[in-house]
């Protein structure tokens, strides 16, 4: 069974920048790992993802300025926020999936908590 907890959230102003982290309990070398977020009222969508090989998908909103990484020794995926908008403003999860590459939230099977990041304007 695979566990995530998250970790980095917090109060930024606008341009400003955060270092999500997600660390993994089990092995997710194999795995595609990526990050959704869901804002007050608002549905869950896709920020970005990585596969195994390092593939890497973001949605058009955050392109240029969120980078999705991976450390398979600490089995941990990073997402670095910058230029932030309050429009980013989101409790962000980690979701991890062991086969396959998807935006769709339904399809991951392994969910952390989620993190709140708050973007002041």
């Amino acid at each position: 069974q695979v566990q995530l907890v998250e970790s980095g959230g917090g109060l930024v102003q606008a341009g400003g920048s955060l270092r999500l982290s997600c660390a993994a309990s089990g092995r997710t070398s194999t795995y595609t790992m990526a990050w959704f977020r869901q804002a007050p009222g608002k549905e869950r969508e896709f920020v970005a993802a990585i596969t195994p090989s390092g593939t890497t998908y973001y949605r058009d909103s955050v392109k240029g300025r969120f980078t999705i990484s991976r450390e398979y020794a600490k089995n941990t995926v990073y997402l670095q926020m910058n230029s932030l908008k309050p429009e980013d403003t989101a409790v962000y999860s980690c979701a991890g999936r062991s086969q396959g590459t998807t935006l769709y939230s339904a399809q991951y099977a392994y969910w952390g908590q989620g993190t709140q990041v708050t973007i002041s304007s």
